[in-house]
């Protein structure tokens, strides 16, 4: 919870209109478009540039977030050496189905992985934009969010001081075990579904076996392959949830991948050594409103969507625009129309893309359900997208994220 802050003669203290906790891709573009307004703002981060810059994550990017950071100033490198990408591949029954939904809507997504988005933005922020940021931070704290004086707290790594931030505001941007989740107020609310399955999440360091996006539905369970680059590939494997990696050798890993993504004419799997295994319990959560007096949440402290509709890292840059946008109308020109519409704007795209990962899983995972009945919906849902243009449209916006900036 929000503790009230020390008096003003405590030492190690400073001062920034806005202090931006967490140096994920919604805090750093936070963070980026303050600069670019000419408003100071401060980052904190509990891991180091190294780890942040390197830890694994997904790399789905819609075409309409690709635009809202270029025009930012925030995609060249993106733009530069991402992979576009205009179809999808559903297998099922022992074929392959395209779906091209470029064709459909003049759409696109494009394929980068977080880790190289994140060192972009850093780099920008830290190296270009002259940021401040401090990393591995320890014990961060929020106090005094419901007065016009909030502050953050947190104890230097090195000398072990503890240093005092007061600020205007405070961008809650460190996931779903941060400071900001400790600093909700009772009158929080937090929805949440769990699907009860896990996803064994695998890297290969093997070239991608197609040239787009495969989901496998198969009565062992979903499987999906995801390009990451040149060299490697990712995958998903359906599983029970907590399951242990450790069940999961490289040969048993291989042999599930060849059968649930197995379709006539296609060409075998690409092996290669398995560079990460690691199992993800699908579930989501919203957290309602999104403000709480001068903190203002953002990616995954706000808001998961299970990697089952690729949705998550678009859904913290679409806070992150909005929310940088707003502060810097305010602190610049003292608009408060951005922040006053805030939680509202971004909670219209979260529950939209919350139902559309939970229709996809059953599309996903019926098939594997055990359940006859299940299963014979969800090929029923999978043939329509092939035969009906009307349902194929529908999924297209849906699946690129264009339906919800209505």
């Amino acid at each position: 919870m929000t503790s009230p802050s020390p008096h003003p003669g405590s030492p190690a203290r400073s001062r920034f209109p806005v202090v931006v906790v967490g140096a994920g891709p919604a805090g750093l573009t936070v963070g980026n478009v303050l600069r670019a307004a000419g408003v100071d703002c401060l980052v904190v981060e509990a891991e180091s540039r190294e780890f942040i810059e390197r830890r694994p994550r997904a790399g789905v990017i819609e075409e309409w977030a690709v635009r809202a950071l270029e025009q930012r100033g925030l995609a060249g490198d993106l733009t530069a050496r991402a992979q576009r990408h205009t179809e999808c591949e559903f297998r099922f029954d022992g074929r392959a189905h395209r779906f091209g939904y470029a064709e459909l809507t003049g759409r696109h997504h494009w394929v980068y992985p977080q880790p190289l988005l994140v060192t972009d933005l850093v780099r920008e922020y830290a190296d270009v934009r002259g940021g401040q940021i401090r990393f591995g931070v320890r014990d961060v704290r929020l106090h005094d969010l419901d007065s016009d004086r909030p502050a953050v707290s947190y104890t230097d790594p090195d000398s072990g001081e503890r240093h005092w931030v007061h600020c205007d505001f405070v961008a809650g941007c460190d996931g779903a075990r941060g400071a900001s989740r400790d600093a909700l107020p009772e009158r929080a609310r937090i929805s949440r579904h769990d699907y009860g399955i896990g996803w064994l999440a695998l890297l290969a360091e093997a070239p991608p076996s197609s040239d787009c996006v495969l989901f496998g539905m198969h009565p062992h369970g979903f499987a999906g392959h995801m390009a990451r680059s040149p060299e490697v590939t990712r995958y998903y494997l359906q599983c029970p949830a907590g399951d242990d990696p450790a069940r999961w050798p490289h040969e048993r890993v291989w042999d599930e991948l060849r059968q649930r993504l197995h379709a006539a004419g296609r060409p075998p799997l690409t092996e290669g050594r398995l560079l990460e295994k690691r199992v993800l319990d699908m579930h989501n959560y919203v957290v309602e409103p999104m403000v709480f007096g001068r903190l203002f949440l953002a990616g995954d402290a706000a808001h998961l969507v299970a990697p089952i509709a690729a949705k998550g890292m678009n859904l913290a840059l679409n806070d992150a625009f909005l929310l940088g946008d707003g502060l810097a109308a305010y602190l610049t020109k003292g608009d408060a129309t951005g922040l006053d519409g805030y939680s509202d704007a971004c909670l219209r795209r979260v529950w939209d893309y919350q139902e559309f990962s939970q229709w996809l899983s059953e599309i996903y995972h019926g098939t594997s359900s055990g359940d006859p009945y299940r299963a014979g919906t969800t090929l029923a849902r999978l043939r329509r997208l092939f035969t009906s243009p009307a349902a194929a449209a529908a999924f297209a916006e849906q699946y690129l994220g264009t339906a919800a900036a209505r």
